[in-house]
């Protein structure tokens, strides 16, 4: 039971922050239109910011992708095998797909960590501080205060989306050898041509 209000909760907080920061986008794009087009003027820090929120976005909708099965592939050729050999090759695939997610998580850390530590004082070049941040100078930048928000924030997009997208293939990988789960991907596209292969041999099979 605490297992299953655990992912109920960590799957709205993955759905809330999507559709928050798609909605942050659409505003402070839309704001910008009508600051430059209407009052000749130019939010300075827009751009930079919609930049930041649509890496957030694509790097945490990767994870929610997987738990959906919204990302593509082909998997025509496990529709024609047999039932326990296209289990095999689905765990083979979930096989690959772990080590893919935890190198590109040790990869993100890599790349990150440094930002937290002596590139601490690396800064975005125009997006403020808000106020509720003042007191990171005193942690990570020896007291110096920012004149701009530092990088490692928006920058905890990489390691933050390559730890939801490692868990949430751990968490496939686990329902498909529960039973739970028959792939990693939908495959309606492998289906549907599928049934028109099968039924065009049918149709050429009445009429031979």
């Amino acid at each position: 039971m605490m297992h299953s209000k655990s992912k109920s909760f960590i799957d709205n907080i993955e759905e809330t922050f999507i559709a928050i920061t798609l909605g942050l986008m659409t505003l402070i794009t839309f704001a910008n239109v009508v600051a430059r087009y209407i009052f000749n003027a130019n939010i300075l820090w827009g751009l930079e910011a919609t930049v930041f929120l649509f890496a957030w976005l694509v790097l945490i909708g990767a994870s929610y992708g997987v738990k959906q099965t919204f990302h593509i592939g082909v998997d025509i050729v496990l529709v024609m095998v047999p039932t326990p050999v296209r289990r095999a090759l689905t765990l083979i695939a979930c096989a690959a797909c772990l080590l893919f997610a935890a190198l590109l998580l040790k990869g993100a850390l890599d790349y990150w960590s440094p930002f937290i530590g002596k590139r601490a004082f690396y800064e975005t070049d125009d997006l403020p501080v808000p106020f509720f941040l003042t007191w990171l100078k005193d942690v990570f930048n020896d007291g110096e205060a920012y004149e701009k928000l530092p990088r490692f924030i928006p920058y905890a997009a990489l390691p933050i989306g390559m730890t939801l997208l490692l868990f949430r293939f751990i968490q496939a990988t686990w329902r498909i050898i529960a039973g739970k789960q028959v792939g990693l991907i939908a495959s309606h596209e492998a289906e549907e041509l599928m049934e028109e292969v099968i039924g065009q041999n049918k149709r050429e099979g009445e009429q031979g």
